[in-house]
């Protein structure tokens, strides 16, 4: 395969469905879970906690429809603990967009007809292998992810990546949880390859579109950081807060704190609980900067909003992502559920 060489870039945003994040639990908290994760869900967001399972064996599922049903994505994951300082799961990612028409043979002799037009889709899937295992320093795990990444444009465009991610769990005798996750830390790359015929590309000459070519693509590395505590506030009522920090290195980006080499991206979790049974989650995120009607830059943030129901070997959660409106991203309705197949 021939890799364009000017292709060779590190472009904003690549791979960015690995960004929006899976079960509801983090979408309630504005996904501030790096250090207070403690079920399957770490081997997406911080492996190294995967050592803090509770149960031997986890199973978990995530369905939900972005873009008013246009998009779908799904998460799911296996997660399993090998022996009481060792643990591993396998997860995989999905985000879809289909019946997107191919009007590439609109044109027929001159005329156009309909029943060329043909259908296809645009899928991202990431498959994630995660392990986990404790230190022999007390409280510390170091865990990391072999990520392999398939991108996919109907028959036009595939893309095969690989990547690397790193990270450490750190719980004190005070009970604070810190966590420090390295994503893309060799730099994910996706190879893209495309297939047109002869008559796509004519079309692509004739309607002034350059024809893409076999090029290689990057993700740099980004540094996610995570601080938490649970406080009892009673025999039965609990609060857990969590603040992360995403800091990017491949530019400036429209968050909080930026600058020309990296920008930080700071978010915002709470959830409490009653009896850990019945859970209520707000998260405070997506702080951004945007040009309104009158020319002038306004901040604007995302709140979220979640519940959550837990049981012996069943867990429900919900969550509303965008509550109120206050960005411009749509608000999204989440769903979740997890299987403890194997008890403690």
């Amino acid at each position: 395969m021939y890799l364009h060489a000017s292709a060779q870039t590190a472009p904003k945003y690549s791979n960015e469905f690995l960004g929006i994040g899976v079960s509801a639990r983090a979408a309630g908290m504005s996904n501030s879970i790096l250090a207070g994760v403690d079920d399957v869900s770490a081997g997406f967001w911080n492996p190294s906690a995967l050592v803090h399972m509770k149960d031997k064996a986890q199973l978990a599922y995530m369905h939900n429809n972005y873009f008013g049903g246009i998009g779908n994505y799904d998460y799911g994951a296996l997660g399993f603990r090998m022996s009481g300082d060792q643990a591993a799961s396998v997860s995989f990612v999905r985000l879809g967009i289909d019946g997107i028409p191919n009007t590439l043979d609109l044109i027929n002799n001159g005329q156009i007809d309909y029943d060329r037009i043909r259908e296809f889709s645009a899928v991202d899937y990431a498959f994630l292998f995660s392990y986990a295992r404790k230190t022999a320093i007390e409280g510390l795990s170091l865990g990391g992810n072999a990520k392999v990444i398939h991108r996919k444009a109907g028959e036009f465009a595939t893309a095969w990546g690989f990547g690397v991610d790193v990270s450490a769990s750190y719980i004190n005798a005070s009970g604070w949880r810190f966590a420090a996750v390295g994503r893309d830390i060799t730099s994910t790359f996706n190879a893209w390859s495309y297939n047109f015929t002869q008559s796509e590309k004519e079309v692509f000459a004739q309607t002034g579109n350059a024809i893409p070519e076999n090029s290689l693509e990057l993700t740099l590395p980004k540094l996610l950081l995570g601080a938490g505590r649970y406080f009892e506030l009673s025999e039965k009522i609990g609060l857990y807060p969590e603040l992360n920090m995403d800091v990017t290195t491949d530019g400036k980006r429209n968050t909080l704190l930026r600058s020309g080499l990296f920008s930080i991206d700071p978010h915002l979790g709470l959830e409490a609980n009653y009896a850990k049974l019945i859970f209520l989650r707000l998260g405070a995120g997506n702080f951004q900067q945007v040009e309104s009607f009158s020319g002038k830059n306004e901040w604007t943030w995302q709140p979220n909003f979640g519940v959550g129901l837990t049981m012996p070997r069943f867990a429900l959660d919900y969550a509303l992502t965008d509550v109120g409106n206050q960005s411009d991203v749509l608000y999204s309705h989440v769903f979740s559920v997890r299987f403890n197949i194997v008890e403690e």
